[in-house]
């Protein structure tokens, strides 16, 4: 599973500046709640959102696990839809086969339990809920479409390891395969994924990568085919997949779109700093405080494989809790805290329901024999 919220590319969104303190003291510091521009210069609110309904594909970035990134990102839709009637909001979380679900309860005809298990939600996806509900249900009040924008795991680990030719159009939505990575891009992905602790040889690499692509292909092809009309694609997705042109935007260049905007939030500590050209079309001054940051979800630190359902441990990082608990590389996970595991995304909604201090009864699979650990979550 590609690392998120954590990755190199979202904390890239930070943009450390090249300004001395004292420096940044005289300059006339943005206000929270400003757009700037993609220079950095302010601009007003109905010119930025008045540009931007001009376009076909628009896309905003977020950091998964920030709730005032979602706030903002309902916000901006709410003014676009007054600007532009025919709004279609697309959605990193949920790839193709969910998209029943998405008519479903844009229709009104599910509950958010029954969406929850329509759409697999934990299954795809995995993050809390709770940040994405506000803006599914701004979309089921104004009967806005959403669409599912990824592909799941099994066509991305087919894609990334058989290659495309191996994959029949028909088996992979009609999707093309991607324009290769820029060296930059290439660079920012590995690195994000070392930063988790895991070291990959360069085989792994060009997988990893190749994985990378798949998703951001999947994703533009679905901007794409949704702006084939003349209605307004809203595609809201991690800050990753956006920032400097690399991504998603590459891809739909690729596609026959090369001016799809990009709008990301700027934490009011980093915008006063330059901003390093082309990284948007566009930038909101956001507020932070600890209410704005949801706590981290609890995670094992492993990496399971082969297969993109299988539950076997094919790294454990170093200083991780799976590390501290004894799980090692080859285990199976069976079960934790007594409910069978059947795939990551079982594993990953047990997980965001832990809080810090408490522990995780895990059975695993070794050598034949089943064994019992504990995973413990440190207090603060």
């Amino acid at each position: 599973m590609f690392p998120r919220p954590a990755s190199a590319l979202a904390a890239l969104a930070l943009w450390l500046g090249l300004a001395t303190p004292a420096a940044a003291e005289t300059r006339d510091c943005p206000a929270p709640g400003q757009w700037l521009s993609g220079d950095g210069a302010p601009v007003a609110d109905d010119a930025l959102l008045g540009a931007m309904a001009q376009r076909r594909v628009l896309l905003l970035g977020e950091r998964h696990d920030r709730p005032d990134h979602h706030r903002w990102q309902l916000h901006t839709l709410a003014g676009l839809l007054a600007l532009h009637p025919k709004l279609m909001i697309g959605l990193e979380m949920l790839p193709r086969e969910a998209q029943p679900a998405l008519d479903a309860w844009v229709a009104g005809e599910l509950g958010e339990a029954e969406f929850l298990a329509a759409s697999h939600w934990y299954r795809h996806w995995g993050l809390d809920p709770d940040l994405y509900w506000p803006i599914l249900h701004f979309a089921r009040l104004h009967r806005v479409p959403l669409v599912a924008l990824n592909v799941s795991r099994a066509l991305r680990h087919r894609l990334s390891r058989e290659g495309w030719n191996r994959v029949p159009l028909a088996e992979r939505f009609g999707i093309t395969a991607p324009a290769p990575a820029s060296p930059a891009y290439r660079h920012e992905l590995e690195d994000s994924f070392s930063e988790h602790g895991f070291d990959l040889d360069d085989e792994a690499k060009a997988t990893f990568v190749a994985a990378q692509l798949v998703w951001d292909r999947a994703m533009a092809s679905g901007l794409a085919q949704a702006a084939e009309g003349d209605g307004l694609v809203v595609g809201l997705m991690g800050s990753r997949h956006l920032a400097g042109g690399h991504g998603v935007p590459h891809q739909l260049a690729d596609l026959g779109i090369p001016d799809a905007a990009v709008l990301l939030p700027q934490d009011a500590a980093a915008a006063c700093d330059p901003m390093p050209r082309g990284q948007a079309d566009g930038f909101f001054v956001m507020a932070t405080s600890l209410d704005d940051t949801a706590p981290a979800p609890r995670r094992l630190g492993i990496r399971l494989g082969p297969g993109p359902y299988d539950m076997v441990v094919q790294a454990v990082a170093a200083d991780s809790v799976a590390a501290a608990s004894g799980l090692r590389e080859g285990d199976r996970l069976v079960s934790a805290a007594g409910r069978p595991l059947d795939a990551p995304g079982a594993l990953l909604a047990l997980l965001d329901d832990m809080l810090p201090g408490t522990a995780l009864p895990l059975v695993v699979e070794r050598d034949g024999r089943r064994r019992e650990l504990l995973a413990r979550f440190p207090a603060p």
